[in-house]
């Protein structure tokens, strides 16, 4: 039996506390940098990953309203810094870091991720030329997209007074921070769903703006959805992002990429005051040509006019050969009413003779046939009388034959007619039910009301096996 032992004993849930107190006073603020991996986002909100280096891996999570507040996703692959502080889980006896803020190890590590990003969006086609679309000569409505309180907004409104003034919709959005990315997709997404006839105008042209910043402070502009939205948009779209040099993947997905906000209202309108002047030069050579055009024609009228006759000399040489024609005129008339009388009356001659022999052939041939319409008149009238004879024979003939063949005939030899109540003949006994209501004619005509009692009893086979009935009269 072993001697016992004065070290003191502790359960597992004792151990695991003071082990999980030790480490939480020891490391209750840390920050460790290492490999993103196994990125996992609950359904609650939270985030799961991991941190790893050659040599070791430290479990790592987010809670939902530390992960909120994330200015940059962490995804696998990128070096990161995370701030928190340690813990220990004992339900599975290990220890992990509660993260409470990430950022990247360097600025090298986040050129790399937007470099990557870039690589993978352009292979999916976001920034092909191909889809760019040529911005409006002279929008109705532009919509800008950027933060109500920055200078921005004043600078594109007065850029645009100074131009050409054009109305202008602000959708407010953040443009840094939590959520930023979120807001600018949907401020795009917002604007392209806006109705052509709505209550509110739908713009003509988009532009994306804010001022400079460091590389963080415009990653807003380089998140997927973002860059997607632009994309996808179908108004146009202009990019003022920072300063000249500043870059964001925005820039590629736009149609059109300005150096700053003000360059974006400088592409966006015209120079008024220059339209007017072009308008007043383009006025001016109008009326030039249209001075030159007509000099022209004067000078090529004057000399198509060198080539024609005068006019007065050839409206004189008009007039002597129409009073020439005028004395001609009654003469010539003449003339002719008396050459056209001595051709019809040498027609006149000719037609006389075949007008006789033409007329005594039609008299005969009416004579001949008035004489065969009065025969025929006569023979019609003879026949008539024996033909309504022959007819009426016929008549009685059909008359007396319908007459025998009538059932008034059959009832006067001592038959009856039976009649239902819907006035239907009754031909068999089968049909009988008690109670029927049924009406007998004799041969006088006279329907006699009766009422069935019943079927009657069976006749032999040699009666065509028909039932008969009984009934009395009412």
């Amino acid at each position: 039996m072993e001697p016992p032992s004065n070290t003191p004993e502790f359960s597992v849930s004792e151990i695991s506390q003071a082990l999980k107190l030790t480490v939480e006073q020891n490391f209750d603020n840390v920050r460790v940098k290492g490999e993103i991996s196994g990125v996992k986002r609950h359904s609650s909100g939270h985030l799961y990953f991991a941190l790893k280096d050659a040599d070791a891996v430290l479990d790592a999570v987010c809670w939902r309203g530390a992960a909120t507040k994330l200015q940059i996703f962490p995804e696998d692959g990128m070096e990161m810094v995370a701030s928190g502080r340690l813990t220990t889980y004992p339900g599975r006896s290990k220890y992990q870091m509660v993260v409470e803020r990430l950022e990247l190890a360097g600025q090298g590590a986040l050129l790399k991720l937007l470099e990557d990003r870039k690589k993978k969006l352009a292979a999916e086609g976001l920034f092909a030329p191909e889809r760019k679309r040529k911005l409006p000569y002279l929008p109705e409505v532009i919509g800008v997209i950027t933060s109500p309180t920055g200078a921005v907004i004043r600078d594109i409104l007065h850029r645009l007074a100074d131009r050409f003034p054009r109305p202008v919709l602000l959708w407010p959005v953040a443009v840094q921070g939590e959520g930023a990315a979120a807001q600018i997709a949907a401020a795009i997404d917002g604007f392209n769903r806006l109705g052509r006839d709505g209550p509110v105008p739908r713009p003509d042209l988009l532009i994306v703006a804010r001022g400079g910043g460091s590389l963080e402070d415009l990653w807003a502009f380089n998140e997927e959805i973002v860059v997607r939205a632009a994309a996808a948009s179908e108004i146009p779209l202009i990019s003022a992002i920072g300063h000249e040099t500043d870059t964001t993947l925005i820039d590629f997905a736009a149609d059109l990429r300005a150096p700053t906000p003000t360059g974006a209202a400088e592409m966006a309108v015209p120079v008024r005051a220059e339209l007017r002047l072009r308008v007043r030069e383009h006025d001016s050579r109008l009326l030039a040509a249209t001075q030159r055009l007509l000099d022209e024609r004067s000078t090529r009228l004057l000399g198509l006019a060198r080539g024609l006759a005068d006019p007065r000399r050839r409206i004189e040489e008009l007039i002597q050969r129409l009073d020439d024609w005028s004395e001609r005129l009654p003469k010539g008339l003449t003339n002719l009413a008396r050459h056209r009388a001595g051709q019809l009356a040498q027609i006149a001659a000719r037609l006389e003779p075949a007008f006789k022999v033409r007329r005594t052939v039609e008299t005969a041939r009416i004579e001949r046939d008035g004489l065969r319409l009065q025969q025929a008149a006569g023979r019609l009238q003879r026949a008539w009388p024996r033909l309504m004879a022959e007819w009426s024979s016929r008549l009685a003939q059909s008359a007396a034959l319908l007459h025998s063949y009538s059932y008034q005939q059959v009832l006067a030899r001592g038959f009856a007619l039976v009649r239902d109540a819907a006035g239907h003949p009754v031909d068999h006994g089968a049909a009988a039910k008690a109670g029927d209501r049924w009406s007998v004619t004799f041969a006088d005509d006279q329907p006699v009301p009766v009422t069935v009692d019943g079927p009657g009893p069976r006749r032999k086979a040699a009666q065509d096996g028909r039932q008969a009935s009984f009934f009395n009269a009412e």
